[in-house]
């Protein structure tokens, strides 16, 4: 059942379906650094693209992200039963789903039993020739990311998501690599985790979505996560400020945040 959801007009079909098309055969790409790889993050799924727990991260401070507590995913709707008992298994609770409307009607979610679906979409509400000129991927699309209508209030709603289940928060986009990619920067970003370790994690998309260098199509760029750190810089003048003022988490919000997730 949907407990959560936004308004948003249907994207253009050309547009998505360039940007959302099935992955290429292309050769492996370089993976990132080993630090990236030290925990074996994947999960054990056949119908769901770049799934993986976004904890084993050490932090600045010497923590370590909690494991078993946060998913990252691309869409769910070719999930296998497998796949499905798999989710329940870990006790995945809450499914945030980040795609438009015209995503989830081509393809829609298949839940886990026992989960709750929530729909935060994070650039539904932008005008059309946004969506087009955002959803081929991008510095653009990034920086959307910051400043599009209901893209805070998105990624807002998936990190109180996580603050408040007591159990595991899966969350998703259609690739797993864009809305996701910057959702688990932010979250990675907050438990203090480095920079280049957030980069690392982010650039693993080129791995488990098989991405050739420069398949834009299937992979990502560090230019792109670069820029959304940016417009967060030039929107709020900090990222602290962006978590503050954009995402309106406050400190207790952010100390709830990291009592759950770091050990």
């Amino acid at each position: 059942m949907t407990r959560r959801s936004l308004r948003a007009p249907v994207a253009l079909a050309a547009g998505l379906a360039v940007a959302f098309g099935p992955v290429t055969g292309a050769a492996l790409a370089d993976p990132p650094a080993a630090s990236a790889l030290a925990f074996d993050r994947s999960l054990p799924l056949q119908g769901v693209q770049n799934a993986r727990d976004i904890g084993g991260y050490r932090t600045i401070g010497g923590q370590t992200v909690r494991t078993g507590l946060v998913y990252r995913t691309g869409q769910l709707n070719n999930a296998t039963p497998a796949d499905l008992a798999e989710l329940s298994s870990r006790q995945v609770r809450v499914v945030d789903d980040l795609r438009t409307a015209y995503e989830r009607a081509i393809g829609p979610d298949k839940v886990p039993a026992g989960a709750t679906a929530n729909w935060d979409d994070v650039i539904g509400q932008a005008p059309p020739e946004v969506l087009i000129s955002t959803l081929t991927g991008g510095d653009s699309l990034y920086r959307a990311f910051i400043t599009a209508p209901g893209a805070s209030q998105a990624f807002s709603s998936v990190l109180r998501d996580i603050i408040d289940t007591d159990s595991a928060v899966l969350f998703h986009c259609t690739a797993g690599k864009d809305r996701t990619g910057w959702t688990a920067a932010v979250l990675l970003t907050l438990l203090g985790v480095d920079r280049d370790t957030v980069s690392q994690d982010y650039l693993l998309s080129n791995q488990y979505r098989n991405a050739a260098p420069g398949d834009t199509l299937n992979g990502v760029q560090q230019s792109w996560l670069d820029a959304a750190f940016d417009q967060a810089n030039q929107t709020y003048g900090s990222f602290d400020n962006y978590v503050r003022q954009g995402l309106r988490l406050s400190d207790t919000d952010i100390v709830a945040l990291r009592t759950k997730l770091l050990a």
